[in-house]
């Protein structure tokens, strides 16, 4: 079987365009030109790489960007006031504080001292609740709906499909499958939720029509793992040793991609899948929140 390739880096594009144009209308139609606010605590590498990333998307697409870098050692309190000043500050409408944070500080505590307003990244227990609940007016976390995007671009039908979501991380896991099971568009699914506790992981997955693998282990969806003609949605992204390499590793994804693909109807690829509509959802939403800040 040939796999459709889901193409992540092409219906992103897609996206950012159109988030371009929303914001070029926005500045045009009502003076408001969106906001985003992202904290970077430390110099972890990682954080730094992703956080430059969703800055200079804010360059290409006109949104405002503020960058604040602060010291490792900076206490909580000290944290939480920056965060009140970004909740105060008229021209900031998105919120982002870059995780994980050194583990002295309280990372529930800060999500939770995000204006709900502002939390673009869908981490504040009121945005959480509104999700679950179906509330199509508010915020959806960006990863999960990324994938959920990437399935309605791509005409993959989701309503009675049986997914099987691994993993169950507040980042992507339990949101995940929140989105899949509402009834709405792009939805509609019956969802079973596997984990580092479920005995038959390899039982379930092989009855699903989608797979959702985010479970944050190399290669962990083998090709005995999935049913001819399934889905398999990549969103595993893991640094494995490769001295072949120029850096000495190599990404790849929760799925053993070369294996699995030949039984798939379509896959998303590592890279190239979800990881570039994680950034494209987050301007999404930095649009959704000016609009709704300012009443339009």
């Amino acid at each position: 079987m040939n796999p459709f390739i889901i193409d992540g880096r092409k219906i992103s594009a897609e996206v950012n365009d159109e988030t371009a144009q929303a914001v070029a209308e926005l500045k045009e139609q009502h003076g408001v030109t969106p906001g985003l606010a992202v904290l970077r605590v430390g110099e972890d590498p990682a954080s730094k790489v992703y956080v430059g990333m969703k800055v200079k998307k804010c360059e290409q697409l006109g949104i405002h960007s503020v960058l604040k870098v602060l010291p490792e050692t900076i206490t909580q309190e000290e944290l939480l006031a920056q965060v009140n000043e970004l909740n105060n500050d008229d021209k900031v409408h998105g919120i982002l504080v870059q995780l994980p944070l050194p583990s002295h500080l309280n990372e529930d505590e800060v999500i939770d001292t995000i204006d709900p307003k502002k939390d673009v990244d869908c981490f504040h227990p009121t945005n959480v609740g509104k999700m679950l609940i179906g509330d199509q007016d508010g915020f959806f976390p960006c990863t999960p709906h990324g994938v959920q995007v990437l399935l309605e671009r791509s005409n993959i039908d989701t309503t009675g499909k049986h997914a099987v979501v691994i993993g169950r991380s507040n980042i992507v896991g339990k949101p995940m499958a929140a989105l899949l099971v509402q009834k709405a568009k792009g939805a509609n699914a019956t969802v079973t939720i596997c984990h580092s506790r479920t005995p038959n992981i390899a039982e379930l997955t092989q009855q699903a029509d989608i797979i959702v693998a985010a479970i944050g282990k190399p290669h962990f969806v083998t090709a005995g793992m999935v049913k001819d003609g399934a889905v398999v949605v990549d969103v595993g992204i893991n640094r494995v040793d490769d001295d072949t390499a120029p850096r000495g590793y190599k990404l790849v994804g929760d799925v053993d991609y070369d294996n699995v693909a030949p039984k798939c109807s379509a896959i998303t690829p590592v890279p190239g899948g979800v990881g570039p509509m994680t950034i494209a959802m987050l301007m999404k939403n930095t649009v959704k929140a000016a609009k709704s800040i300012n009443n339009i």
